[in-house]
């Protein structure tokens, strides 16, 4: 992976604090505050076993399907490392004038996909209480570290790419789950995602036009060696696999609906402004992408073929429609 000039990090920080600006004042104009608790069916709630002499969970509690639960809590514990994904855009960035304004507010705005999230899995006992603090507890305590190196054009490329295959994890969770109050609970989040990933994506955007081989060959690192955000959590490996089985968030879906629209945006194939520098960058994400396209074929017809055959044994897998 390589490194970015600090010389060329510290001008684009200086130089892109106007275009900050503008994206901040475009973002708050376009979004509309919300309020977690309106999202949540309180009247469904109940105390839990413990020191309130509640009901213990059981499994029967859920009215979510496995792979509903299991997508829910991925979803949840990816927001509650909300404290380390502040302090690494905070290190790779800037703490003055409106990077410092930007910074608070997307902190403040992602703050209530996790309080939402936990408020309607516990009001509705979604999930076994225990086992998502348990699961939180050893999240968070390993936290999250980028592999940038404090580098703001990687950083700034990542959550471009990150927010819009969050939004579309929500999203699709929301369409999965069966639960006509839980889709729109997770439409709402995928709202604010897709806004966050407007403003990184037009501030990357504007990197590319100050400088062009820099910002290629970030997002090159970043397209090549994509990994979410909670990669590293317990049960990560299970839980993707099925996730990405029943269509929720797969190889298809980042390749299609994540990384070639950004790329369009950018217009990245386009663009006629990179020195044999930044070509060499964008040929080998060329050549990753058609390599990615191929396995995306492959995992397609490897997944159909094992729903047929489930099928064909009397099985009825959840899937996602398309």
């Amino acid at each position: 992976m390589a490194s970015i000039d600090p010389q060329v990090q510290a001008r684009l920080i200086r130089d892109l604090e106007p275009v900050v600006a503008v994206e901040l004042d475009r973002h708050l104009a376009t979004t509309k505050d919300w309020y977690p608790h309106e999202y949540v069916p309180w009247s469904e709630g109940r105390t839990f076993a413990g020191p309130l002499n509640g009901d213990a969970w059981e499994a029967k509690d859920s009215k979510l399907t496995p792979i509903a639960q299991d997508s829910l809590i991925l979803n949840l514990l990816t927001e509650d490392n909300l404290p380390s994904y502040h302090t690494e855009i905070a290190v790779s960035m800037s703490r003055d004038g409106a990077w410092n304004s930007w910074l608070n507010r997307w902190t403040a705005e992602e703050g209530r996909h996790g309080i939402v999230l936990r408020d309607y899995l516990m009001a509705t006992r979604g999930v076994d209480p225990d086992e998502l603090e348990d699961l939180r507890m050893a999240h968070m305590q390993v936290g999250y570290e980028t592999p940038y190196d404090n580098d703001m054009l990687h950083t700034v490329s990542y959550v471009t790419f990150q927010e819009l295959a969050t939004r579309i994890s929500h999203r699709n969770t929301g369409r999965i789950s069966d639960d006509p109050i839980c889709e729109g609970m997770l439409a709402r989040v995928a709202l604010d995602e897709n806004l966050h990933m407007l403003f990184y994506r037009n501030l990357l955007g504007a990197a590319l036009d100050m400088e062009p081989d820099s910002a290629m060959i970030a997002i090159k690192d970043v397209v090549t060696n994509f990994q979410m955000p909670g990669a590293g959590m317990p049960g990560w490996g299970r839980k993707s696999v099925q996730i990405a089985l029943a269509g929720i968030y797969d190889p298809k879906s980042h390749l299609e609906d994540v990384v070639a629209p950004v790329l369009r945006a950018w217009r990245i194939f386009e663009r006629e402004d990179f020195t044999a520098t930044g070509e060499a960058a964008r040929n080998e994400l060329a050549e990753y992408i058609s390599s990615a396209e191929a396995d995306v074929s492959r995992f397609v017809e490897k997944r159909d073929a094992h729903f047929d055959r489930l099928v064909a044994r009397g099985q009825n897998p959840i899937r996602l429609k398309p």
